[in-house]
């Protein structure tokens, strides 16, 4: 077999293209499966996903559009922008259980996107969000799902929607808890906003 030690990686990926076609003409997917491991598999998907992925536009007056996509309307009811803006603007996740923490950026993304409503109103909202035994962070964020659902097939849309991701964390080896995070994993680079968003860069 060739020495790929003095090739250039994509004389290296001419190779792998060619041995790619030879198992699957012997109908040896399982050997190739079996060499690409399901973890890269995984991260190739990911990969092909990022390269369609549509960028995600918010205007002034907080109206969300798929750009890449015929610039179709992602239509939400204030409560969900909200709630949307809130978890865009933290790419490193939030614990819906400290949500709380978090209450007074939430109001302020509330109050922005449903200028008409009255200040009461919202402040009831708000405290249904972040309450930890109540169900109604659930509920909104199962809603962006159907939205986006009916936009996308689900493995696109789950770059969108507000979707769990557990963190590790060990602290020397007697101590390990986890956080159970919610994150929007859309790359932040597609985020064209107009509207002002604390935007963090994505770890």
């Amino acid at each position: 077999m060739t020495d790929v030690t003095f090739q250039t990686p994509e004389e290296v990926a001419v190779q792998i293209k060619r041995l790619v076609e030879h198992l699957q003409m012997a109908g040896r997917k399982d050997l190739l499966l079996r060499a690409i491991g399901a973890p890269l598999l995984e991260e190739l998907r990911i990969e092909a996903a990022r390269a369609k992925l549509s960028r995600l536009l918010i205007t002034k007056n907080y109206r969300f559009y798929l750009m890449n996509s015929g610039n179709r309307e992602i239509e939400l009811q204030p409560v969900h922008k909200a709630v949307y803006l809130l978890f865009l603007a933290h790419p490193e996740g939030i614990e819906f259980k400290r949500l709380g923490d978090y209450r007074e950026e939430l109001t302020r993304y509330y109050m922005a996107t449903s200028k008409l409503m009255d200040k009461e109103k919202i402040m009831e909202g708000v405290d249904h969000l972040v309450n930890p035994l109540d169900n109604a962070i659930n509920e909104k964020c199962s809603r962006i799902k159907k939205v986006f659902l009916g936009l996308m097939d689900e493995y696109m849309a789950s770059y969108y929607i507000i979707s769990g991701h557990t963190q590790k964390h060990v602290a020397g080896s007697a101590r390990i808890w986890y956080e159970r995070l919610k994150v929007i994993r859309l790359p932040r680079e597609l985020v064209v906003s107009e509207a002002p968003i604390a935007m963090r860069d994505s770890e």
